[in-house]
């Protein structure tokens, strides 16, 4: 993967993160909350990278630049940002049950996402063969959502308590 490839999906991903928030109508402090938890899930997304390449489950070609591996962080950071405010207005509508889905999906999509990514564009990534990849890509999606949507509540609190928060009405046959 070049420089060039992860600046140029930085920027995409940047314009989905904007419109994300538009259509989320999110607060600055849920933003914030976001960048925070996308710059926490980048990190530990970098270090699962090289931990995957170190028990030899995959491998991401790089640049030799100084500036590849800040660029991969700030990519991944902008990348998973939006991911938050998903899970931020599923769990303001269908509570705990509905990360616990949300979490579940992103396990079984995302693997295949990145093997369909890999068979695509062979120059960004490539898998070993076996069950341990796939697990621990999964592994990976899990823990980005549930780092980042944690991180992402730390900061910006409950999403009950948010402005656009459903309130039990105080007539009860009036439904919202």
């Amino acid at each position: 993967m070049t420089t060039q490839v992860i600046v140029v999906m930085s920027c995409g991903y940047a314009v989905a993160l904007a419109a994300v928030i538009y259509f989320t109508r999110a607060t600055t402090r849920r933003v914030m909350g976001v960048l925070a938890g996308g710059a926490t899930v980048g990190l530990m997304a970098v270090g699962a990278i090289a931990l995957g390449e170190y028990e030899g489950w995959w491998r991401i070609p790089s640049d030799s630049t100084p500036y590849f591996w800040p660029l991969m962080y700030l990519g991944l950071a902008i990348s998973c940002s939006p991911i938050y405010l998903v899970t931020w207005r599923t769990v303001r509508r269908f509570g705990g049950r509905g990360l616990a889905v949300f979490i579940v999906l992103v396990a079984v999509i995302g693997p295949p996402r990145d093997y369909l990514y890999t068979m695509v564009f062979p120059a960004w990534m490539t898998f070993a063969t076996g069950i341990a990849p796939i697990l621990a890509d999964a592994v990976t999606y899990v823990l980005i959502v549930i780092l980042g949507h944690a991180v992402m509540r730390l900061v910006a609190g409950p999403s009950g308590e948010d402005r656009l928060a459903r309130r039990p009405s105080p007539n009860p046959s009036v439904t919202n």
